[in-house]
C-alpha cells in the first residue's frame, strides 16, 4: 500500500563516518533548512555544523537510545504540525545500529513519509574494503557484551554462509575475536576495520585467531569487523537438535534459539522445532 502524503516528512539524514569532505550537498541542503532535527548527540551534533561550515535555525533536540520512546510523542506532533523531522546521528545511518527505527515505524504506522538522504555507512564501507566475498553478507550489529550470551550468539552463527558484519568497542574487541575464533575457528579469515575513512584508517586482515593476538594491543577507536561466511556442509538436523538442548540448558528460550540455530544451520524452523519437542519427549519417558 502507497503511503499516506502529509506536509511534515521524516529524513534519515547520513552523516560522515569520519571525512567530513563526504558530505554530501544534498546533506548540506536538509540540514540547512530542515525546521526540526532530532539529533543523537546535539553537542557533536553542532560541532559537525561547524566542520561542515552549515548554518541552521532548526529546532534541535535530543534523540537517543535512553529518550527515544519519551521523545517520540513530540517528534510525531512536529510531523503532524507539517515540519519535517531530519534524524541525525553521530555517524553515518540513522536506525542502522543507531536511534531512528522507533521514529521510522511510528511514522509509518500513521501514513507519514519517510525518506532519507543517503550517506555514508560503517557497514559496506567495511565490506568493500574487507577482501572478503561481498556478493551475499549479513549485519549482526552489536553481539551481546556478557561472554556467555555473545558466545552462543557466535555458535549461532558458525554455519552461516554469508560474510558477516560486526559492530563492537575497542575495550571489547579482543574477546569478541577470541571467542569467534573459539567458535567459528581460528583459521576463519576476518578484518578489522577502524577509523575508516579518517586519518588513521587501517583494515588488518588475518585469520580470527591472529587478529584477537593483535587486538589486545591494538584496538583503537571505531571498529568494524567484517567475518567470512562457513564453507563446506550445513548443519545436520541431529547436530541442531544437540546445539538446541544445551542452549536451552543453558537459560535460553527455545523458540529464539530454534529459529537462531535453524537459520545458522539451513534448515527449516518448523522441522528444527518439532525434532526439539521429539527429543525432549524421548527424554522424559
Amino acid at each position: 500500500m502507497s503511503e499516506q502524503t502529509t506536509a511534515g516528512r521524516v529524513v534519515l539524514a547520513g552523516t560522515p563516518i569520519g571525512d567530513r569532505r563526504t558530505a554530501s550537498q544534498a546533506l548540506l541542503d536538509i540540514l540547512e533548512g530542515a525546521d526540526v532535527i532530532a539529533a543523537e548527540d546535539t553537542r557533536r551534533f553542532h560541532d559537525l555544523l561547524r566542520r561542515l561550515e552549515v548554518t541552521s535555525a532548526a529546532k534541535v533536540v535530543s534523540f537517543f537510545e535512553g529518550n527515544e520512546s519519551r521523545r517520540l510523542p513530540q517528534l510525531l506532533d512536529e510531523l503532524r504540525s507539517g515540519r519535517d523531522v531530519v534524524v541525525v546521528t553521530d555517524a553515518g545511518m540513522p536506525s542502522v545500529s543507531d536511534p531512528g527505527f522507533r521514529l521510522v515505524r511510528a511514522a509509518v504506522d500513521e501514513g507519514i513519509t519517510v525518506t532519507s538522504v543517503p550517506g555514508p555507512t560503517a557497514v559496506t564501507t567495511a565490506l568493500a574494503v574487507s577482501g572478503l566475498p561481498t556478493d551475499r553478507f549479513c549485519f549482526e550489529g552489536f553481539l551481546p557484551r556478557k561472554a556467555g550470551e555473545r558466545r552462543n550468539a557466535l555458535a549461532g552463527l558458525a554455519r552461516e554462509p554469508r560474510t558477516m558484519v560486526l559492530y563492537e568497542a575497542p575495550h571489547r574487541l579482543a574477546d569478541l575475536l577470541a571467542d569467534a575464533a573459539e567458535q567459528l575457528g581460528a583459521d576463519r579469515p576476518a578484518a578489522v576495520c577502524r577509523e575508516l575513512t579518517k586519518t588513521h584508517e587501517e583494515v588488518r586482515r588475518g585469520t580470527l585467531a591472529e587478529l584477537a593476538g593483535w587486538a589486545r594491543e591494538n584496538a583503537r577507536g571505531e571498529i568494524t569487523i567484517v567475518i567470512a561466511g562457513a564453507h563446506g556442509p550445513a548443519m545436520t538436523l541431529e547436530e541442531a537438535v544437540d546445539e538446541v538442548g544445551r542452549r536451552i540448558a543453558d537459560g535460553e528460550k527455545m523458540s529464539a534459539v530454534v529459529g537462531e540455530v535453524a537459520r545458522g544451520g539451513g534448515l527449516n524452523r518448523r522441522s528444527l522445532y518439532d525434532a526439539v519437542l521429539a527429543a525432549q519427549q524421548q527424554e522424559d519417558r
